[in-house]
């Protein structure tokens, strides 16, 4: 039994969820995501929440019931949440800043680092070392972060490159005389 997959999707007030087609839509305040859904679980809408139960007793349907109810609660929660991701870049002369659609990174190589900005992704710089990432897919957030966190990833000596906010860099002790 998955201890995640018995728990109902409690749907907020203002947002509204429904199935068509095999595809779930859910609509709250700050836009609208759809995902597909999966035919080794069934889906229903009811009494301001959405149950997800697995078709029969399968190793494949249960293995799948924790994941799509996951899927369903991140859909209610970026509508009417949204998510963020923190990116810190440590190094001399390092720095990030946003102009109109794109991100403009200098990370030490010969030339700048221009990343294209999404539609439904929105990067604010609010200092010179900070990037922020937010939107209502946290799928597409996280893979922007980490296309972004790629150009540079943090070295284990000086700790230089960009890491996520709260991230432990494990840090190696230089070479000894």
């Amino acid at each position: 039994m998955s201890r995640i997959g018995k728990k109902p999707v409690v749907i907020p007030n203002g947002v509204t969820a429904n199935i068509d087609n095999g595809t779930l839509s859910v609509k709250g305040p700050k836009g609208t995501l759809t995902m597909g859904l999966s035919d080794q679980v069934e889906y229903t809408v009811e009494d301001g929440s959405i149950a997800v139960k697995p078709i029969n007793q399968s190793k494949q349907a249960r293995s799948h019931w924790g994941m799509q109810r996951t899927l369903v609660s991140n859909l209610v929660s970026g509508v009417t949440e949204g998510y963020t991701k923190v990116l810190e870049i440590k190094g001399v002369g390092y720095r990030a800043n946003v102009q109109g659609k794109k991100l403009k990174l200098q990370l030490g190589f010969s030339h700048d680092v221009d990343i294209d900005v999404p539609e439904d992704i929105e990067i604010k710089t609010p200092d010179n070392t900070t990037v922020e990432i937010s939107g209502i897919d946290k799928q597409k957030v996280g893979q922007v972060a980490a296309e972004i966190r790629r150009w540079r990833k943090p070295e284990p000596y000086k700790g230089k490159g960009i890491k996520y906010r709260g991230e432990y860099i494990f840090r190696k002790e230089g070479k000894k005389k």
